[in-house]
């Protein structure tokens, strides 16, 4: 196996820079030390579900009975019921909540580290995928334990992108970020779709069969 393959398809994947506009559209309504702790828990997630497929994919897969194709399913719906906040320019979570509430919106912030900046949008199905079919290739402990070790390269390139979003967002200013955020969550529309077709024609391989050529 080359050793280069896994770290470059995994970089091309997660694409850590592309999701800045949907940190700062997910964590417009958090405090500056609360969006540092937004930051280090993505990091720190994005390295656990690189780490954890490389290790243990497959089987935690076929334990649960699921498949690459339902997990994409799944994540499109995630990603789906997202864009359409963001289309609608609603803030993440914080809805309806009192600003006041600190603790609230911290625990706010975690969740939103997890889903849907971690999963599915960081760390998606194609991730997932990724790291088990290149950890079936390895053929010795030092490979494995490289396939760990590029966990932390996206964990780190993570933390470094989103901590460049606070610079990004004053840049652009709030009517900036409002008309990025419903651009991007168009496109982020278009990924759910891309992810939702891709699970379903794998689920039911006859829908591949009726699309017009």
């Amino acid at each position: 196996m080359h050793l280069l393959k896994p770290l470059v398809a995994l970089l091309a994947i997660v694409n850590p820079i592309g999701a800045i506009p949907f940190f700062l559209h997910f964590t417009q309504n958090l405090t500056r030390e609360q969006r540092k702790r937004t930051v280090r828990v993505a990091s720190i997630a994005s390295f656990t579900v690189i780490a954890t497929s490389a290790i243990a994919g497959l089987q935690i897969i076929e334990f649960f009975g699921i498949t690459i194709a339902s997990f994409q399913v799944g994540g499109g719906l995630l990603l789906l019921v997202s864009s359409m906040n963001m289309l609608n320019a609603q803030q993440a979570e914080s809805r309806g909540s009192d600003v006041g509430d600190g603790q609230a919106k911290a625990d706010a912030g975690d969740s939103i580290a997890i889903v849907p900046l971690t999963i599915p949008l960081l760390t998606g199905p194609a991730t997932i995928s990724t790291m088990v079919i290149y950890a079936d290739k390895t053929r010795t402990l030092f490979e494995h334990a490289v396939l760990v070790g590029y966990g932390v390269v996206i964990g780190a390139a993570t933390f470094a992108s989103f901590a460049a979003a606070g610079r990004i967002a004053r840049l652009l200013g709030r009517t900036g970020i409002n008309v990025m955020t419903r651009l991007m969550g168009l496109i982020l529309a278009a990924m759910a779709v891309e992810l939702l077709s891709d699970g379903l024609t794998k689920l039911f391989p006859a829908l591949a069969g009726g699309v017009p050529h």
